[in-house]
């Protein structure tokens, strides 16, 4: 899916080395990571509504979230909460399904990170669903 994507931060603002960017390139190399503080996110917006019904997300251990919000909403609409899920605090692929819902953009808030400086490391980021 074309998107377009923000992000709460990036460590030191090294965008080269930490930024978006890295979310989406299936590379396992590469990597978003927020920069320290509570509560970081990603949003995502599409060029036209789609239905979503999962999530594949890879943390790196010890940068995870415990808790995380998914949210969405139609254009030019505020965000309403769709889901909350529980990420493991490891280094695996995660897998987490939903009602489909027609949004779009969506947002995950990682309200409770398991590394002391609120950082978030994510690998990859997948969104299944359909146009």
């Amino acid at each position: 899916m074309d998107n377009h994507c923000r992000v709460s931060s990036v460590l030191q603002r090294d965008v080269k080395q930490f930024g978006k960017q890295f979310l989406f390139d299936k590379n396992e190399d590469t990597c978003w990571n927020s920069d320290q503080g509570s509560s970081q996110w990603i949003t995502i917006e599409f060029p036209q509504n789609v239905w979503v019904s999962q999530i594949h997300i890879q943390f790196q251990g010890g940068f995870s979230s415990k808790a995380c919000i998914l949210e969405g909403c139609q254009k030019d609409e505020e965000f309403v909460k769709i889901a909350d899920f529980y990420p493991e605090d490891t280094n695996a692929h995660q897998r987490f399904t939903f009602s489909e819902q027609s949004v779009h953009k969506l947002k995950i808030t990682f309200t409770n990170s398991t590394d002391l400086f609120g950082r978030i490391i994510v690998y990859h980021l997948d969104l299944h669903g359909h146009k």
